[in-house]
């Protein structure tokens, strides 16, 4: 009933689950919610589509969204940028639709200070030793770069004060229930409703 989306941020440590969940969520729920389309400067892979998989972009104008203030958030990553573009979020959520971003720790801390509105999702690991389970099972870090992701979980679950919600994913199942319960929830609070009710009084008068 309300005219403009939610915009829901969902993140948490690296190798927490985050994609997995969010995956889950979009595969197994009856989702009207789009996934964010995020802005890079890496080249478009075979397979790939413009305005589907990313917007891609060149190096120089990404940076000119930099300076313009045109993103939500961006970071670098072996040597090519990242980001989610303010205007696609923007129109989105203005065309009713709510808005699913999957982004790390740091990011999400970005966002809330440009869209203090949206609701922020932290994705808990049941502890640290299952985390590190997790991360060791990839096979693709030195116990070294190990060691330094838990250090850096460990700060990084001290910023769960500044959100909305915690999600423990000991399940993936059924942590995808409790974010799809989440958005529900959010979509049945009065602010959510109140200018359709508003409206409907005013015609009525």
């Amino acid at each position: 009933m309300s005219d403009r989306g939610l915009l829901i941020v969902l993140s948490g440590p690296s190798g927490v689950g985050k994609g997995t969940v969010r995956k889950h969520l979009f595969e197994h729920y009856n989702n009207d919610f789009v996934f964010s389309i995020s802005m890079t400067t890496r080249q478009l892979r075979r397979g790939e589509q413009e305005g589907v998989d990313y917007f891609y972009r060149s190096r120089e104008e990404f940076e000119r969204y930099i300076q313009e203030e045109k993103l939500l958030e961006y970071a670098e990553y072996v040597n090519n940028y990242y980001g989610t573009p303010i205007d696609y979020v923007e129109k989105t959520l203005a065309d009713g639709c709510d808005v699913f971003l999957e982004i790390e720790v740091q990011g999400a801390m970005k966002v809330k200070e440009k869209m203090p509105e949206a609701i922020f999702i932290f994705l808990a690991p049941p502890d640290l030793k299952e985390l590190k389970s997790r991360i060791e099972s990839r096979g693709t870090d030195d116990a070294k770069t190990i060691e330094r992701r838990l250090q850096k979980a460990t700060e990084e679950l001290k910023l769960i004060r500044y959100y909305d919600y915690v999600v423990k994913n000991d399940d993936v199942d059924q942590a995808a229930q409790k974010i799809r319960s989440i958005i529900e929830s959010e979509h049945l609070k009065v602010e959510s409703n109140l200018h359709y009710y508003t409206k409907m009084i005013e015609e009525l008068s």
